[in-house]
């Protein structure tokens, strides 16, 4: 009744393709292996099921087994870059980019954006670049949706020669998605996981992922029920020598130059790819580290 309890509250509250979980019966105990893709999720989970023990006797939330890579072992599903900030205005967002309407209505500052979060994505129209909300996570592939009844999304895309992805790559639906910094978050055993956020230096100017997007029809969450939406992610690569200390597998494709976005909204599906590659290391910075609450945590 438990587990049933647990596994209802999961697939309504986080969805597929934000955890996990397998049978651990081999310790000798009722035990069930639960994997996040990111820790506040696993803090969230642990709150709302105090009847719950860690089965390692520890207060830690945030270990990292030798035989568990991920929680889906794909790179698609890897929890790379699941938090992010955009702190600049709207107006020097549209100005920038020359966006012909925007239509995101009063937007506030967004010092912490999270997986399904709505958040301002810049996409082309036939009207020109428009600047509207969408919510983050692009539609799952058939085979992550067995057994599930709602689907959160796939955040950040790796492998853009799939089939499945590449639908997505032409200039109808790559955008750009605007942001200040970035979080990966960094393990040490026998400690809490923490956030570590980066940008392009201390000013967290304005910068951009090199994102796709799509309308899709589904369902996101059980409450919800079936809904219709404007949904985004971005692509990652290799991560680069500031990135790969903290988060070795991957991080996200930065674009941080004019010519480079306008490459991305416009170019042959082969010339935009080629921007899917790490940000040099001297064009990136730790910045912070700790939860976003107000953009001004200090390293």
């Amino acid at each position: 009744m438990v587990l049933s309890h647990c596994y209802t509250w999961l697939n309504d509250r986080l969805g597929v393709g934000f955890f996990a979980s397998h049978s651990a019966t081999s310790t000798g105990v009722n035990a069930v292996a639960f994997y996040f893709r990111d820790v506040e999720n696993a803090r969230t989970f642990l709150e709302a099921h105090p009847m719950l023990e860690l089965a390692d006797g520890t207060a830690s939330i945030a270990y990292s087994s030798p035989n568990h890579d991920g929680a889906w072992q794909s790179e698609d599903f890897l929890g790379v870059c699941n938090l992010y900030s955009m702190t600049t205005s709207q107006a020097a967002i549209t100005d920038l980019i020359k966006v012909w309407k925007d239509s995101t209505g009063n937007l506030p500052v967004l010092t912490g954006i999270y997986p399904d979060y709505s958040a301002p994505v810049i996409r082309n129209t036939d009207q020109g670049r428009q600047l509207v909300n969408m919510r983050w996570g692009m539609p799952s592939p058939a085979f992550a949706l067995k057994n599930r009844n709602a689907d959160s999304g796939i955040t950040n895309i790796r492998n853009t020669s799939s089939p499945y992805w590449r639908r997505w790559l032409s200039v109808q639906h790559r955008c750009l998605v605007p942001f200040n910094s970035f979080s990966e978050y960094e393990k040490k055993t026998g400690q809490p996981a923490a956030p570590i956020w980066f940008a392009l230096n201390e000013t967290r100017p304005l910068a951009f992922f090199a994102g796709i997007w799509t309308s899709w029809t589904s369902v996101r969450k059980v409450k919800e029920g079936e809904t219709t939406n404007d949904l985004f992610g971005f692509l990652t690569t290799d991560a680069n020598g500031v990135v790969a200390p903290i988060h070795p597998k991957a991080m996200p494709v930065i674009l941080n130059h004019p010519d480079q976005w306008e490459t991305w909204l416009n170019a042959p599906p082969d010339a935009a790819l080629a921007l899917q590659k790490p940000l040099p290391d001297d064009a990136l910075q730790i910045v912070a580290t700790g939860k976003p609450s107000d953009g001004t945590t200090s390293k």
